[in-house]
C-alpha cells in the first residue's frame, strides 16, 4: 500500500519502530513481544540499523523474517548516508526491495561514535535530501519519510534553517515525517505550525517513545536532548526504586501525551518500541487503537 493511501484512510496512522536485536536472546524476545504489537494491526513497521549501517544484515533478517510471517503489513527500513557510497546504498535498496519492504525511511545519520562532523563517505552523500533525490528518481516504486526534529536539529543554526532543510526533503520527494521523540506536546504543535507555514504539506507524524524507567528517561534525555515535562520528572522519582510505578507513570503519561496528539488532529503516531510490547500494547488499547476497525470508528471520539 503507497504511503499516500495510508493516510488518507479515516482514523490516525499507527507505526512502530523496531531495530535488530543483537543476540539470539534478543531476537527470541523480539518474536515473543512482535506477536502481540501485531494484534495492534499496525499500518506499517520500521526497522533502524546500527551507526554506520553496522548490522544492515541483521535489519535485513528482520525484515525477512516479518515479512514471511505477516506479508499484509507493510515495512519500511531505514536507510543513513553514514558510511557508504552511492553504490553501496544501491546495494543495500536492491536487497532491502527483494526482502519485501515497501518504504525506505530517509536520514543523513549522526557522525559515528566520537566524531562530532558529520564527513560523507568518498562517493557518498552528504545530506538526507540527497539521499531522497536519489530515492525519488531511482527507485519510484518506493515510499520515502523523512525525518523531523521538533526540538530542531542538534547542527541546525536556527529553528527556521531546520525548517528550511526539512522541506527540502520535502521538495525533493519525502511523502511523510516522521517526528524525534519528544515529551512536551506543546513543542510538537509549534514545530507542526511553521512546517505549515513553510509550505510543508505532507504528513507529520509525531514519534512517541513511552518511558518505562527512571534510569531509561534519564539517558533519553541524555542522548537525545529532548525536553522532559518537570511534573513528569517529578512522578517518576517519587516512585524511587519502583520499576513498576514508573512502568505505571510512563505508560499513563504516554497515553495523555497520544490522546492529546489526536485530539490536535495529528496524522498518526509512529511508536518507538524499543523491541517491546507491553507498554505501546497498552497505549493502543486503552486509547482504542487496537485495531484498524477501531481506529476508523472511533476517528471523531478525540
Amino acid at each position: 500500500m503507497k504511503l499516500s493511501e495510508i493516510y488518507h484512510q479515516s482514523g490516525p496512522a499507527i507505526s512502530f519502530e523496531l531495530f535488530p536485536p543483537k543476540t539470539w536472546k534478543g531476537l527470541a524476545q523480539l518474536c515473543d513481544h512482535f506477536s502481540e504489537l501485531m494484534t495492534c494491526e499496525p499500518d506499517f513497521v520500521t526497522c533502524t540499523y546500527g551507526a554506520g549501517g553496522s548490522s544492515q544484515d541483521s535489519t535485513l533478517d528482520l525484515l525477512h523474517w516479518i515479512h514471511q510471517d505477516y506479508p499484509d503489513i507493510p515495512l519500511g527500513s531505514h536507510l543513513t548516508c553514514v558510511g557508504s557510497s552511492v553504490d553501496e546504498l544501491r546495494t543495500y535498496i536492491q536487497k532491502a526491495i527483494e526482502t519485501g519492504i515497501s518504504y525506505i525511511v530517509a536520514l543523513r545519520g549522526d557522525p559515528p561514535q566520537g566524531e562530532v562532523d558529520f564527513k560523507p563517505a568518498p562517493d557518498g552523500l552528504r545530506y538526507a535530501n540527497e539521499l531522497v533525490t536519489m530515492l525519488r528518481n531511482e527507485y519510484p516504486q518506493l515510499g520515502i519519510l523523512g525525518g523531523g526534529y521538533p526540538e530542531t536539529h542538534p547542527e541546525a543554526p536556527s529553528p527556521e534553517v531546520d525548517i528550511d532543510n526539512l522541506k527540502r526533503k520535502v521538495d525533493a520527494g519525502a511523502e511523510v515525517i516522521l517526528t524525534q521523540l519528544f515529551y512536551d506536546n506543546d513543542i510538537f504543535f509549534r514545530f507542526r505550525d511553521r512546517c505549515v507555514k513553510a509550505g510543508i504539506t505532507v504528513p507529520i507524524t509525531p514519534g512517541v517513545l513511552p518511558i518505562t524507567s527512571l534510569a531509561q528517561v534519564k539517558r533519553i534525555i541524555s542522548l537525545s536532548g529532548a525536553a522532559l515535562p518537570a511534573h513528569l520528572m517529578q512522578r517518576l522519582e517519587a516512585h524511587g526504586g519502583d520499576e513498576e510505578g514508573q512502568y505505571a507513570v510512563g505508560v499513563y503519561y504516554a497515553v495523555r501525551q497520544v490522546e492529546q496528539l489526536l485530539a490536535n488532529d495529528v496524522d498518526g503516531v509512529h511508536f518507538y518500541v524499543l523491541n517491546k510490547s507491553r507498554a505501546t500494547t497498552l497505549i493502543c488499547r486503552a486509547l482504542n487503537l487496537s485495531t484498524r476497525a477501531q481506529r476508523t470508528r472511533n476517528y471523531n471520539a478525540f
